[in-house]
């Protein structure tokens, strides 16, 4: 039922509020991740490497450009390895439009949903995008730590995460907080399996960046199959 779907999800993606979601994520963690590097520059020259001394060897001048090097290379590995989660959690800001674009078309026949305010789903999006971030760097550490561990804590830890944060998204509008923690919590081994179908492309370059849109579909199909069983 799960491979269901995801099938729904991914046969509406070139649904235009599906495109329009996709493409603003996309634009706002580009901006993120470029106004953090920035800051690391600024940092960097504020730090003002250009004057340091050492000891015999006198003033070393190449120690600004080894930073500024230094860092370009720390800002491309850290994109690569937290961009997933952060496009996930900006990206969750404007899911609601997913989900409603989905029961438009899938679900006709139901009332209007409520929508989260503004601010509220702001909050929200940063909790989330502080919980991912740190995670992610956890398993990161883990890399160092017990390579052979990273893979299976990577994939489960995600897919908890995404898929709890999906499924809420999806049964908020309809149910409320109070009843949507309730209905994920009676049913968390398939919300989590979910997620993790979710988080296996969470490693493939590009097709990463499509899973908070394509998740946000398959999690609200999710919902309204628990919610009528």
């Amino acid at each position: 039922m799960i491979l269901s779907d995801f099938a729904k999800a991914l046969a509406q993606m070139f649904d235009p509020r599906f495109r329009r979601v996709l493409a603003i994520g996309l634009l706002l963690t580009v901006a993120l991740l470029v106004a953090a590097y920035a800051a690391l520059l600024w940092a960097i020259q504020a730090l003002d490497p250009a004057n340091v001394a050492l000891p015999v060897i006198g003033k070393v001048s190449w120690i600004g450009d080894l930073l500024g090097w230094a860092g370009l290379f720390l800002m491309l590995f850290l994109s690569m390895s937290l961009m997933v989660p952060v496009a996930s959690a900006i990206t969750a800001l404007f899911l609601d439009d997913v989900a409603q674009a989905v029961e438009d078309r899938h679900f006709p026949h139901l009332p209007p949903a409520g929508r989260v305010g503004f601010y509220e789903g702001l909050r929200e999006t940063v909790n989330f995008l502080g919980v991912l971030i740190a995670a992610n760097l956890l398993a990161l550490a883990l890399l160092g730590l017990v390579p052979w561990a990273y893979p299976v804590v990577f994939y489960l830890m995600n897919g908890y995460l995404l898929g709890r944060e999906y499924f809420l998204i999806a049964a908020i509008r309809r149910e409320g907080p109070v009843v949507s923690r309730a209905l994920a919590r009676a049913n968390a081994g398939q919300i989590w399996l979910a997620g993790c179908l979710m988080a296996l492309p969470l490693t493939v370059p590009l097709v990463n960046l499509i899973i908070p849109v394509l998740g946000a579909a398959t999690f609200t199909h999710l919902y309204h199959r628990l919610a009528n069983r």
